[in-house]
C-alpha cells in the first residue's frame, strides 16, 4: 500500500507534480514571521523528548486535544512527557480532516522518515524512536532549521528586548539569517490594567522618563533605532482592527499623561490615542525603510478561568468579527496622503474579509515597488487548505498573484517548516490543475517561474535578502 504522505502528495495531476518537483520543492524558506525563540537558536539548543520538542507548546496540538476529551494533565499539567505524547497519539487518528492531521504525518516523515500513521497502537514506539533521534546532534535547533534550508527566518520581539541572542547569531557561524521584528503593542494597549508598568519597562531599557507623550514617541524611536541598529527590518502588529479616530495633538497628550496618573480612557480616548500612535509609528517604519505587518482579527483569550490559570497562547482564541475596512483605509490613506506608506504586509482571520483584503491592497500599490501592499498568505485559523486555497484564488481574481510573497509558518514550532512545502505543493496544485483544464497556457518556464516567485523569489526581492 502507498504510504499516506507519499511523493506526490496533493498534487493530483502529471503537470502539478512536474511544477513542483521541477521548480518548487527544493528552493530555500524563507519565513519572515515566527514566534521561534531566539534564545533557543543562539545555544542551538538540544531536547530531552520528542514532547518537549513537539507538543509543548503548540496550542494547535492541545486545542484539539482538549476538544478530544483529554484531560490537561496531559496537555499542560503534570504528566510525563511519554504520557502526554501517548495521549497525543491516542488523539491523532481522530484529528482527521483537521489539518493537524496532515501536518502531524508530514513532520513525523520529514523529520524522522515514520510512514506509518500515528495511533494508540505505535504511540509508545514512535516515542522512544523519536526521543532518541532529537537528543541527538543532528536534531538541535540549528540543525533543524539547516536542514529544512532555511535561508531566513524572523522572529518577533517586544520594544523592551536587549536582542542578545540576535547579536549572537549574527556573529556566528550559523548559515540562517535569523533577524527580528519590532512589536509595540502593548504600548498601544493604553486601556490595559497593566499599561502603565510595561511603559515603565519601556522607560527604563529606552533610559528616556516617560511622563509625557512625546517622551513615549521619543522611547519608541530609540527603541527602533537600536533594533535597526541590530538589523531589524520589520515590524509587526496583532489588533483587532485599526482604529482611524483623529484627535488634536492636545488632547492625545491629555490622554496618555491621564493613563499615567492612573486614569482609565474611554474607548473613544483609547481610539484617538491609538490612531495617533499608529501613524507616528507607520512614518518611523517607512523613514527607516521597514516593512509593516498587520495581524488583523483575533479575539482572544475568552475563556477566562482558562487565562486565568495558563495565560496567553495556550489555545483560547477564535475568530472575531470587527470592522476592518473602514479604519484600514483611512489609516494607509493618512500615511500615503504625506507619501510615508512603507511596503505593508495584511492578515486578516475572518473569511469573511478576504475580499475587503484582496481589493484593499490594490488602492495602495502606486507602482513605486513591485507587490508594495500585500495580502498576507492564510493565517492561524485559515493556514489550512481550503483557507490558502480560498486565499490564493481570490487575490488571483482581485489583484496579481504573480506578485505574492508566499508563505509563512508564524509558529512556535522547529518542526514547522514542512508547512512551506504544505503550501508549495498546493500551489502547484492549483496552477497544475488550471493547466489542465486548459485555463492557463502550457508554457511550463512561464509557469513554472511564477510559480517559484511565489514561493521563493518574491519574498527574497520584497525584503532585500
Amino acid at each position: 500500500m502507498k504510504p499516506f504522505i507519499h511523493q506526490n502528495f496533493l498534487l493530483e495531476t502529471k503537470i502539478a507534480q512536474e511544477l513542483y518537483h521541477d521548480y518548487a520543492s527544493t528552493l530555500p524558506i524563507i519565513d519572515y514571521h515566527n514566534h521561534l525563540p531566539p534564545k533557543l537558536i543562539a545555544e542551538n539548543t538540544k531536547f530531552n523528548t520528542i514532547t518537549d520538542l513537539w507538543i509543548s507548546g503548540d496550542h494547535y496540538k492541545w486545542r484539539a486535544m482538549r476538544t478530544l476529551g483529554v484531560s490537561e494533565e496531559y496537555i499542560t499539567g503534570k504528566a510525563t512527557d511519554k504520557e502526554k505524547f501517548i495521549k497525543f497519539a491516542e488523539a491523532t487518528p481522530y484529528m482527521i480532516r483537521n489539518p493537524l492531521y496532515h501536518w502531524t504525518h508530514l513532520e513525523l516523515n520529514r523529520y524522522f522518515g515514520i510512514e506509518e500513521l500515528l495511533s494508540k497502537e505505535n504511540a509508545v514506539n514512535v516515542y522512544e524512536k523519536t526521543t532518541a533521534a532529537v537528543q541527538t546532534s543532528e536534531f538541535s535547533t540549528q540543525s533543524l532549521l539547516e536542514r529544512m534550508n532555511v535561508e531566513v527566518l524572523c522572529t518577533t520581539e517586544d520594544p523592551t528586548d536587549t536582542l542578545e541572542h540576535h547579536v549572537n547569531l549574527s556573529t556566528s557561524s550559523f548559515k540562517t539569517k535569523v533577524s527580528t521584528a519590532f512589536r509595540p503593542d502593548k504600548s498601544l494597549f493604553i486601556d490595559g490594567e497593566n499599561y502603565n508598568s510595561y511603559i515603565d519597562q519601556l522607560a527604563q531599557v529606552s533610559t528616556i522618563e516617560i511622563a509625557t507623550y512625546t517622551d513615549l514617541c521619543e522611547a519608541l524611536q530609540k527603541r527602533m533605532d537600536f533594533f535597526h541598529e541590530k538589523g531589524c527590518r520589520l515590524s509587526d502588529h496583532g489588533l483587532e482592527y485599526i482604529p482611524y479616530e483623529i484627535a488634536s495633538e492636545k488632547e492625545v497628550k491629555r490622554i496618555f499623561e491621564n493613563k499615567r496618573k492612573g486614569q482609565s480612557p474611554t474607548k473613544k480616548e483609547t481610539e484617538q490615542f491609538q490612531t495617533a500612535l499608529l501613524i507616528f509609528l507607520g512614518k518611523a517604519y517607512h523613514k527607516l525603510g521597514w516593512v509593516q505587518q498587520f495581524h488583523l482579527g483575533a479575539m482572544r483569550n475568552n475563556n477566562t478561568r482558562m487565562f486565568n490559570k495558563l495565560g496567553p497562547d495556550t489555545g483560547w482564541d477564535s475568530i472575531g468579527n470587527y470592522p476592518i475596512a473602514l479604519g484600514l483605509s483611512r489609516y494607509l490613506d493618512a500615511l500615503d496622503l504625506e507619501n510615508q506608506l512603507a511596503k505593508t504586509i495584511l492578515y486578516n482571520l475572518n473569511p469573511s474579509d478576504n475580499e475587503i483584503m484582496a481589493t484593499m491592497i490594490g488602492n495602495f500599490n502606486d507602482g513605486s515597488a513591485k507587490g508594495k501592499i500585500q495580502w498576507g498568505s492564510g493565517w492561524w485559523f485559515l493556514d489550512q487548505l481550503d483557507g490558502m486555497t480560498d486565499q490564493i484564488n481570490i487575490l488571483s481574481n482581485m489583484g496579481i498573484i504573480s506578485c505574492f510573497i508566499g508563505m509563512l509558518t508564524d509558529s512556535r514550532s522547529f518542526l514547522s517548516f514542512p508547512r512551506h512545502e504544505y503550501f508549495r505543493r498546493l500551489v502547484c496544485n492549483i496552477f497544475g490543475n488550471d493547466i489542465d483544464k486548459g485555463l492557463l497556457p502550457n508554457d511550463m518556464k512561464l509557469i513554472g517561474g511564477i510559480v517559484q516567485d511565489i514561493c521563493y523569489g518574491n519574498a527574497k526581492s520584497y525584503f532585500n535578502h
